[in-house]
């Protein structure tokens, strides 16, 4: 399976996990947006520095309300591992239920920087296999999104 369109991530607050995925999805060329179900006011600072580490600037990143339109765009949505599905309206559920995996990812809200910068090498490492996936390898059956 190729992804043809955008990779969206989608996590409640938009402010940690989700956001670095884009952040590693831009340096490995696949096109992709991030947004949450319930946006914070601002991304997390531990999440900011253990980004810097890495040479990515995330700290005038904006969390973002998830949208019907961000779900079209996307081929892939790819949860953070939170609830979205307790806060997430039920049409827009639907709407990603064909295209969603989860990566089932600690959230990395009140934890320290070794605990973020796990999170984050943790994170970098899933997309890179997508990246890997996008531009020729196949995808392993059990990561498959559901097929219409």
């Amino acid at each position: 399976m190729k992804i043809e369109k955008e990779i969206l991530f989608v996590c409640v607050e938009n402010a940690g996990r989700s956001q670095m995925a884009r952040a590693f999805a831009e340096k490995y060329g696949l096109k992709s947006e991030s947004a949450g179900t319930v946006p914070a006011n601002r991304i997390n600072p531990i999440v900011v520095d253990a980004m810097k580490e890495k040479g990515f600037d995330v700290s005038k990143n904006i969390p973002k309300m998830l949208t019907s339109d961000m779900i079209n765009r996307a081929s892939l949505v790819i949860t953070m591992g939170c609830s979205v599905a307790e806060v997430c309206p039920k049409p827009m559920l639907a709407q990603m239920q064909k295209k969603l995996i989860d990566w089932n990812l600690k959230d990395p809200k009140g934890k320290s920087i070794e605990e973020v910068r796990a999170i984050r090498d943790e994170i970098e490492e899933k997309v890179l296999e997508i990246s890997k996936r996008k531009f020729g390898v196949v995808w392993p059956p059990n990561t498959l999104p559901k097929q219409t």
